[in-house]
């Protein structure tokens, strides 16, 4: 019989540490939270200092009664739940409800891996009080801020609304951008490129420039006949070099990733949305059969803000630079990156456990998903201790009469960090497509004074853009920028906006709904202060203060609701239902039928409700394409998001996905 006991989240984290400790640990799970406040009632003592009122999870009952029969008989009990606040949190609340005055060691590790996990259980320590007042300080603020603000939409809007103090943030930022882009009307703008050549020159000499001014002011050209005038114009014109400027330069490495960095190159190179990215690595982390004895924990832990790396790490990963690359790779000294304010400096970067453990070497062990992720994770901490890529980029300018063309190109002089990190191609960052064109455009050996050959000359439309919807990966630069959130949180955010239906994901973009909007605006009309970007960052910086010991729970809760309070009172006041007049009458009791919200989106209810309770369907007026079925395309929810059925279910049980154009 084992003599100590360890408590760790999940049962696949379990299975790792437990093959890792052996025998003299049973290592279980407490399949996260056991202990959180009440589902139905505040459980929080707004007259007593906040204090919050846990109670076990219904559900988790069971699992309690099963930890305390396996906690018997040992000798030593320890908490091996995640390096963060929640962790540490989860930790303290199986210790204050079910260990209550018994010896339980804390101890915490950033990758499980033999060694860190051995050296972990070696330091075991107590818990950091600090980092708990901290999480339960964001979980009562939310839980104020969910539990008040949720009536007031039931009471604008409709039952089953919820709202969210960090969420409800994330979703101003995308409502704000999309009406940006409603607003926005395009410009038309015209371009006149030009194919040059060296004369007298074999193999590849064209190459292209651009107009960029006429008689010394910039070129702007409002439509097809200044272009083509201009094309006419210089068509039998000296086309000659004026000036030519070189530069090198140099493109750094980029960082190891942090969560917010690893989500957002997840989605532009592989385009994987938030959450689906910390589900994979959370696999990564937690233990993969790799062909072993045990389960590998092949990265470390993937929740963080801090780019520091371990010492042996570094080590590790210039060694192999310098086998793999060569020498020439390889800076004199490591490369060292600069946290942010808020970064916790005891976490580490996200980087392979083992630099030895290629992608290549592992692709027999890991599925598709896993195998990209991995790939990214590693190639990004290769590079990050490489040295930087160098370019020569060339400028030149040509004149043909009062016109003047320039003409950009670059040239790979060092791969340096690009070596390992130039597979995949970048989707999302137009000045690196803008780099890649600047290498397409090769430029030939030239001198001032030379008269070069023209191919043609190429007039083109273009129309300004509107600001771009944003993805997940923009969302969470965003957020992080606006210093909201923390790396638990961004992943969240966005699948709870989408969930509730306040925004959906058309084609990696999103989108915000009719109901997300009203949402939205209800919540910026009566609580401005709750859904100031400023003011949300404020928050976020006084529970890190927390956790620093540098200010009081109590404190920051008092100073938050107190104005809180103020405004709740005063929309409770005010707020008006919102009713929606339509010209449909119901066919039940001939009162109006008015538009209505509900989980499932929107429906037609009678406006005689509670006395008549006639509700129906909102169709989308496209024809149901089943043959011979005559019904018509409504719009539906499910846990698996929006999709389109027959108003004549279950009659026709025709489903889609996207709205099937109508053909009639």
């Amino acid at each position: 019989m084992s003599k100590n006991l360890v408590i760790v989240e999940s049962p696949t984290k379990a299975r790792t540490i437990g093959k890792i400790l052996g025998a003299d640990y049973s290592v279980v799970s407490s399949m996260g939270h056991i202990i959180d406040l009440p589902a139905k009632k505040l459980g929080v003592d707004v007259e007593n200092k906040f204090e919050p009122a846990y109670v076990v999870i219904p559900a988790k009952k069971k699992l309690l009664t099963q930890l305390k029969k396996e906690a018997k008989g040992k000798e030593k009990i320890y908490i091996a739940t995640d390096p963060d606040r929640e962790g540490e949190a989860i930790g303290w609340q199986i210790k204050d409800k079910i260990f209550k005055g018994k010896d339980v060691l804390r101890v915490s590790f950033h990758e499980i891996t033999p060694h860190a996990v051995s050296e972990a259980f070696k330091v075991a320590r107590d818990f950091d009080l600090k980092m708990i007042e901290a999480q339960v300080g964001r979980r009562v603020l939310d839980r104020l801020v969910g539990y008040f603000l949720s009536p007031l939409l039931w009471k604008k809007l409709a039952r089953g609304l919820s709202a969210g103090r960090v969420q409800s943030v994330g979703l101003r930022l995308i409502c704000e951008r999309e009406r940006l882009i409603q607003k926005f009307t395009a410009s038309e703008y015209w371009e006149v490129v030009a194919d040059l050549f060296k004369p007298k020159v074999s193999g590849v000499s064209g190459f292209s420039a651009k107009l960029e001014k006429v008689d010394g002011k910039k070129a702007e050209l409002g439509h097809n006949l200044d272009a083509q005038g201009i094309c006419d114009l210089l068509k039998d014109k000296e086309f000659k070099v004026a000036g030519i400027k070189k530069t090198e330069k140099k493109r750094y490495s980029p960082a190891p990733f942090i969560t917010s960095t690893m989500q957002q190159e997840a989605f532009n190179k592989l385009r994987f949305n938030a959450s689906k990215t910390m589900l994979i690595a959370q696999q990564l982390y937690e233990g993969i059969d790799v062909g072993e004895d045990n389960p590998v924990g092949l990265i470390t832990y993937m929740r963080t803000d801090s780019p520091n790396v371990a010492t042996i790490a570094i080590e590790e990963v210039r060694e192999h630079i310098g086998r793999s690359f060569g020498k020439d790779f390889l800076p004199e000294k490591p490369n060292v990156y600069k946290a942010k304010k808020s970064a916790q400096e005891a976490h580490e970067a996200i980087r392979p456990s083992y630099v030895s453990r290629s992608p290549e070497s592992l692709k027999n062990f890991l599925n598709h998903d896993q195998i990209r992720l991995y790939e990214l994770i590693y190639t990004r901490f290769l590079a990050s201790q490489m040295k930087p890529a160098e370019f020569l980029a060339t400028s030149v300018d040509i004149t043909a009469d009062k016109y003047l063309f320039v003409a950009n190109g670059s040239h790979l002089l060092f791969e340096g960090f690009l070596a390992a990190y130039n597979k995949i191609e970048d989707e999302e960052k137009e000045e690196d497509q803008e780099e890649k064109e600047k290498i397409k455009n090769v430029i030939p050996p030239l001198e001032p004074g030379e008269v070069l050959g023209l191919e043609k000359l190429t007039p083109s439309q273009h129309f300004t853009k509107p600001p771009a919807r944003y993805s997940d990966s923009s969302l969470i630069k965003a957020l992080e920028e606006e210093g909201i959130g923390r790396p638990s949180t961004y992943a969240p955010i966005i699948y709870t906006i989408i969930m509730r239906d306040y925004v959906r994901r058309i084609k990696g973009y999103l989108n915000p709904t009719e109901l997300g909007f009203k949402v939205n605006d209800m919540l910026v009309e009566y609580f401005p202060k709750i859904l100031d970007f400023k003011f949300t960052a404020l928050m976020e910086e006084k529970l890190d203060e927390i956790e620093e010991g540098t200010l009081n729970r109590q404190q920051v809760l008092e100073e938050f609701y107190a104005p809180f309070k103020e405004s709740l009172d005063f929309a409770q006041a005010n707020i008006v239902k919102e009713v929606i007049t339509t010209d449909q009458v119901c066919d039940k009791c001939a009162k109006p039928m008015i538009v209505k919200w509900g989980r499932r989106g929107k429906f037609l209810s009678c406006s005689a409700f509670p006395e008549c309770k006639n509700s129906k369907s909102i169709t989308s007026g496209v024809k149901c394409p089943a043959e011979n079925c005559g019904g018509e395309l409504i719009e539906r929810h499910s846990a698996r998001g929006v999709f389109y059925g027959c108003s004549n279910y279950p009659k026709c049980t025709f489903t889609s996905r996207t709205l099937p154009e109508d053909k009639e």
